[in-house]
């Protein structure tokens, strides 16, 4: 079983006992967080879509540490002009481990959200069918203009 789930304005795809690093939650270390953004949720092929977020599904974690990523060197440089400006940047982040995922809410699977798109659109294609039937009927009626045919003008040299 796995979910998408937004975390801190990142969507990340999550199951059991998986640690991820997030970016820096307000929560201490050691407490429990619950994502109630579960965008998809997946459990052993049975797939449930939200629109845009399931509605009672939730994602179970708990906070490990706060720390601080790797360095990331911005370096700009241009040519001939003797410009060259070094900076970094360390990102904080928040390591946690997700300890459950619950799909109390959510019931629609993809399946069966499938038919009745199917159902309304080959209805929509039918009426726009028998819209358009009529019109051409009325083509038919109307005597069709016959274009005059082309005379070749043949250079004779007498």
């Amino acid at each position: 079983m796995y979910a998408i789930v937004e975390i801190a304005g990142q969507q990340f795809k999550v199951s059991k006992d998986l640690k991820v690093y997030v970016h820096r939650l307000a929560n201490e270390e050691g407490s429990k967080v619950s994502f109630d953004k579960v965008l998809l949720l997946d459990d052993n092929g049975n797939i449930t879509l939200g629109a845009p977020a399931i509605e009672g599904a939730s994602v179970e974690a708990k906070v490990l540490s706060h720390l601080k990523g790797d360095k990331v060197i911005v370096f700009k440089k241009k040519r001939r002009k003797g410009f060259k400006k070094r900076n970094g940047h360390r990102q904080y982040l928040t390591q946690i481990v997700i300890e459950g995922i619950s799909a109390t809410g959510g019931k629609k699977s993809a399946k069966a959200e499938a038919a009745p798109k199917a159902e309304a659109a080959t209805e929509a294609i039918e009426a726009s069918k028998k819209a358009k039937a009529p019109k051409a009927e009325k083509t038919e009626e109307a005597a069709p203009k016959k274009a005059a045919p082309k005379v070749k003008k043949e250079d004779t040299q007498e």
